[in-house]
């Protein structure tokens, strides 16, 4: 079975990828497959710089310099995905070729990048603008009005309810009580 989860970036995620994860399951975040490629595809690099020069120096993309672009530029960042959501898609299926019992392909992009199809089933993971705010300032280490940059460049919470078959939502007090929720609803899926 495998497993599409997205939903914008702090909304915990990451919480039910780990129950999937104690079951055994194959894990393929395509934000960590996206920075992997950046370091071992030179093709995808390259695409990247000549979409946006200066954004690579010395061979190291500079992420919040492509940030700062993207995220307040909708057509910039739909280029962006352009070129990024055909590399990430060739190396899922790469990955896939093992034949997994049990895989979560975890994308912000799930539907955008074509992986929606190879799963047999589809989680949003929602939460609260202001709950997301503060995991991204915590996690990332970054400033407030960033962490507001990045949660405004993406799609509401609704529109990755209505294109998934299950919508989680994380407005738990603890991370301990939406693990529990996780655990409970990956029973049913």
């Amino acid at each position: 079975m495998i497993i599409g989860i997205t939903g914008g970036t702090g909304c915990g995620k990451t919480t039910l990828l780990n129950c999937i994860a104690e079951r055994n399951g194959l894990i393929l975040d395509c934000d960590e497959i996206y920075h992997r490629l950046l370091q071992t595809d030179e093709h995808l690099l390259r695409s990247i710089e000549n979409r946006f020069p200066g954004v690579v120096e010395n061979g190291v993309l500079q992420r919040k310099k492509l940030g700062n672009i993207v995220f307040s530029d909708e057509n910039a960042l739909c280029d962006l995905n352009k070129i990024t959501h055909t590399a990430v898609k060739a190396e899922v299926l790469r990955l896939l070729e093992s034949g997994p019992k049990l895989a979560a392909i975890d994308a912000i992009g799930l539907f955008e990048g074509g992986l929606a199809e190879l799963c047999h089933t589809t989680v949003a993971v929602v939460a609260p603008t202001e709950d997301r705010v503060r995991r991204l300032m915590a996690r990332d280490n970054i400033s407030e009005e960033y962490a507001r940059l990045r949660i405004r460049a993406q799609k509401p919470n609704e529109v990755f309810a209505a294109a998934c078959g299950m919508t989680i939502e994380n407005h738990d007090p603890t991370a301990a009580a939406f693990q529990a929720r996780c655990k409970a609803i990956f029973q049913t899926i």
